[in-house]
């Protein structure tokens, strides 16, 4: 590994040099059952013709002009989600976190729009994750991660996820927003579950404070709708997306009724990069792949067997993994083992996976993976949790 970059993470020693559908390949030809997919990223999985094929069309017309131009790439893609979702209003830019920042920034601009500068705390949930930035960090509320980098920034506080008593107690005149990962990703693919989202918009209401969603990881058709909050029958002020948008390609938006982006005029904010041609051509291309007919449908019902592949394997190893969790092709193993030791088992059987918080593994497949490879990540789990037993994990 070079000197030269950053030792900000810890890398595995691998060298993917190509990668087609669910897997990626070494440059010694090795293969490896791709599970993390990017992070929840590669929502058609590695190399899919329509998005190379888009790419390279676009790329031989434009590629930048900056948001100081009309971009119709960009508009095109905003109705189709606006469509499709509840918002009336999109600003694009590049990743999760920014998009994070985005609807921290308009839910405190609202308020000040309207009289009330106040209006800044923003609740937030155990477990979750918003970015790295420093805003996004303060959300997150993650002391490692915080550590070092000065005093946060003030304004979030951080309640037990499920509580609603908790935030009807903590909401007052101060309080600007609630922001909620519908399922989590990064703290351990939890789901907040239908009952305590509606109790979040009916707060949100009763004290005329904004609700917003971070979709980032668990949207784009990953839990088996285009947004995972479309199953719960509830509808946030704002959302942030970004990850699987782009099916590999940066980009990231946040998502508005016209009401909440209220405060949100020329010059209160932007991006240098977002929403350029590039981006917006691949995101069009993955949101109406995504949104064809059957895709979701079918997403819901290769989920659905999964899950139930993934629950025998509970019961046949409980000494090993205990709990199934997630929706859709976003799930979660709870370890009883230390789950380092069990994504290395997977690696060993050529299998990638991600860890999670609270001892958890995600299991993050292409949406387009195939029922053979679902099958056979099955096998390798298996594989992995034998060979767990064998060593003496328990």
């Amino acid at each position: 590994m070079s000197e030269h970059i950053m030792p900000t993470y810890r890398r595995i020693p691998l060298r993917f040099a190509r990668g087609e559908g669910s897997y990626l390949y070494t440059d010694e030809g090795e293969a490896y059952l791709d599970f993390v997919s990017g992070i929840a990223v590669m929502t058609l999985g590695h190399g899919d013709p329509r998005l190379v094929s888009a790419l390279q069309n676009q790329a031989e017309q434009l590629w930048h002009v900056s948001n100081l131009f009309t971009i119709p790439e960009q508009e095109a893609l905003a109705d189709l989600l606006c469509a499709n979702s509840f918002a009336d209003l999109i600003f694009f830019c590049n990743s999760g976190t920014e998009a994070v920042e985005g609807v921290i920034k308009t839910a405190r601009k609202y308020h000040s729009s309207h009289g009330a500068p106040e209006r800044y705390k923003i609740i937030t949930f155990s477990g979750c994750f918003h970015g790295r930035t420093l805003g996004a960090l303060a959300a997150t509320g993650n002391r490692d991660y915080l550590e070092g980098f000065g005093p946060p920034l003030p304004g979030f506080i951080q309640l037990p996820l499920g509580d609603s008593a908790a935030v009807r107690r903590a909401v007052d005149s101060e309080t600007a927003a609630i922001i909620i990962e519908p399922v989590q990703g990064e703290g351990g693919v939890s789901v907040a579950g239908a009952g305590f989202l509606r109790d979040l918009r009916q707060i949100a209401d009763e004290h005329g404070i904004l609700l917003i969603f971070d979709e980032v990881q668990c949207g784009m058709g990953r839990t088996g709708t285009l947004f995972a909050h479309q199953q719960c029958d509830v509808t946030p002020d704002l959302m942030a997306i970004a990850k699987g948008l782009g099916s590999g390609f940066p980009v990231g938006a946040f998502l508005a009724t016209r009401d909440a982006a209220q405060g949100m005029v020329a010059g209160s904010h932007g991006s240098t990069f977002g929403g350029n041609p590039l981006a917006m051509t691949v995101a069009r291309t993955v949101v109406e792949t995504v949104l064809a007919p059957g895709f979701l449908e079918n997403v819901n019902e290769k989920g659905s067997r999964f899950s139930q592949g993934l629950a025998a394997l509970v019961d046949q190893f409980p000494d090993i993994i205990d709990e199934v969790r997630g929706m859709g092709l976003m799930r979660g193993l709870h370890c009883v083992v230390d789950k380092a030791r069990f994504v290395d088992a997977l690696r060993a059987q050529h299998m990638l996976c991600v860890a999670a918080g609270d001892n958890v593994v995600r299991l993050l497949p292409p949406l387009t993976v195939s029922e053979d490879d679902l099958s056979r990540a099955l096998t390798c789990i298996e594989a992995a949790c034998l060979a767990l037993r064998e060593a003496g994990a328990a």
